[in-house]
């Protein structure tokens, strides 16, 4: 590969071309980002510019100026870009186009309903129609079931993301209605990574059609009948009333983009978390240790007639059980988190250095590189379910180099393109990995490695490369 450095300004990194214009290094960067970028550190350093399909994309590899990224939201801008890439890959009109004064901010004020006592509520919520779900699934399992563990943990966390968020739908076919909407959900997310690397969704078969049904779900007379839909979809539907430029389609594209913000990241999340347990019986004997004692000591029983109850403060104060979900989340995230320079100007980092950035360049974070980074976590490829505990308690102190990191697990984005959902996504997990050992018992049914499918680098949790059989069944 060529190594540009012409045209290059003062202070500013060096560039990493490629030899096919306009592609750069898209190819190499997409087959392996993680490799890629590894390699690039050892030649050119922390700081370098990747030319990668027409962007030109300034990675910044040491955590400890990552700070300095996210604290400059003024120069550094994400909204515009978040903006342009749903908009075109849910289809409809960019927020920031002008048409819609203050709708962007108006929608993120109505993050508020995932935080704080609201959040207590559309958790309750979770774990009630968790339970009906986990109850259904105990009135089939008279002995050992056997099925795929993707599919499963898909078919569960999509229903009750579903009714929670956007209500039953009242027909006697309610749950047919909903495995038929997640069908076409497992089709379009198929396509997700395309779509959001700019490839035209005419090019990618059935998926225009798809989207399209999909969308249709979300029109006003359906979601009319669906019943106890949450505050935070009722919200955004109000807000939506107000703009008359929204067409009826639109605000259907924008509830059915919220239902992947919801789930997209969330079930394969989910299936790592519990095929990491799986594989590991020490780590699956200390979580369920820890639920069962959590049970005993509030008087509560478990088994499919009885009504768990978790609060706040209890599902907080499992840390196995938080420990074992968080090293997987450092094991299968990777998003790429990006900002976009808003004018020529010179971001200035830890130790007196300077990078010189030109307008509309991108900087880059991809926390992978720490979470997998050996000076922080010892072993990183290998899963400790009790990395994130010290002396029975939360550990939130890592080093590197003996230095103390501010930020060493970043699964959910940073600064202000944090996912506004990240504390209902950590809660709806524990809650399924609660009632999943609470009534059952699970074990691997084959014996065959999952890995990462690295098609979705960047964009947030990774997937499994093939599906796995599991058995449960009812404890006794």
């Amino acid at each position: 590969f060529v190594c540009s450095l012409f045209n290059r300004r003062t202070g500013e990194p060096p560039l990493i071309n490629g030899w096919i214009p306009y592609l750069g290094k898209a190819l190499i960067f997409r087959k392996d980002a993680f490799k890629f970028l590894l390699d690039q550190q050892q030649k050119l350093g922390d700081i370098f510019t990747v030319h990668i399909a027409g962007r030109y994309i300034t990675f910044i590899m040491d955590p400890f100026q990552y700070a300095y990224v996210i604290r400059n939201s003024k120069q550094l801008e994400f909204h515009e870009f978040a903006d342009k890439m749903a908009s075109k890959t849910f289809d409809y009109p960019a927020l920031s186009n002008g048409k819609f004064p203050e709708l962007k901010e108006n929608l993120h004020r109505i993050y508020q309903y995932l935080q704080g006592k609201p959040l207590d509520v559309i958790s309750d919520h979770m774990m009630k129609n968790l339970q009906d779900i986990f109850e259904w699934k105990c009135s089939q399992a008279t002995d050992w079931e056997t099925e795929k563990m993707y599919k499963f943990c898909c078919s569960v966390m999509f229903e009750a993301s579903f009714v929670t968020l956007y209500g039953r739908v009242p027909a006697a076919d309610g749950h047919k209605v909903i495995s038929e909407i997640r069908d076409k959900f497992i089709k379009f997310d198929a396509s997700f990574p395309y779509l959001a690397a700019n490839i035209p969704i005419e090019l990618l078969g059935a998926t225009k059609k798809v989207r399209k049904e999909l969308i249709d779900h979300f029109l006003l007379q359906n979601m009319t009948k669906w019943l106890g839909g949450s505050k935070v979809v009722q919200a955004r539907q109000e807000i939506f009333e107000k703009y008359e430029l929204l067409g009826d389609y639109d605000k259907a594209a924008h509830h059915f983009a919220f239902l992947w913000a919801s789930v997209g990241n969330t079930i394969p999340a989910t299936f790592w978390a519990m095929y990491y347990l799986l594989r590991h019986p020490e780590a699956l004997a200390a979580v369920r240790d820890e639920i069962d004692h959590l049970l005993q000591s509030t008087g509560q029983q478990r088994g499919p007639t009885y009504t768990i109850h978790l609060t706040r403060e209890q599902l907080d104060n499992l840390v196995y059980l938080e420990s074992a979900l968080n090293e997987s989340l450092r094991m299968c995230s990777s998003s790429m988190n990006i900002r976009i320079s808003q004018e020529d100007f010179v971001l200035k980092l830890e130790g007196n250095q300077e990078v010189s950035l030109r307008k509309g360049d991108w900087i880059a974070l991809y926390p992978q590189i720490l979470h997998m980074d050996p000076e922080v976590y010892e072993d990183p490829k290998e899963y400790k379910f009790d990395r994130y505990i010290e002396n029975g308690k939360k550990r939130t102190t890592f080093y590197k180099g003996g230095r103390k990191l501010k930020y060493f697990l970043m699964p959910f984005g940073s600064g202000i393109s944090m996912c506004p959902g990240r504390f209902l996504a950590m809660n709806e997990m524990k809650m399924f990995l609660f009632l999943l050992l609470a009534h059952f018992d699970v074990e691997l049914a084959e014996n065959k490695a999952v890995r990462l499918d690295n098609s979705r680098m960047g964009l947030g949790i990774l997937l499994p490369d093939v599906d796995i059989a599991f058995r449960y069944k009812l404890r006794s």
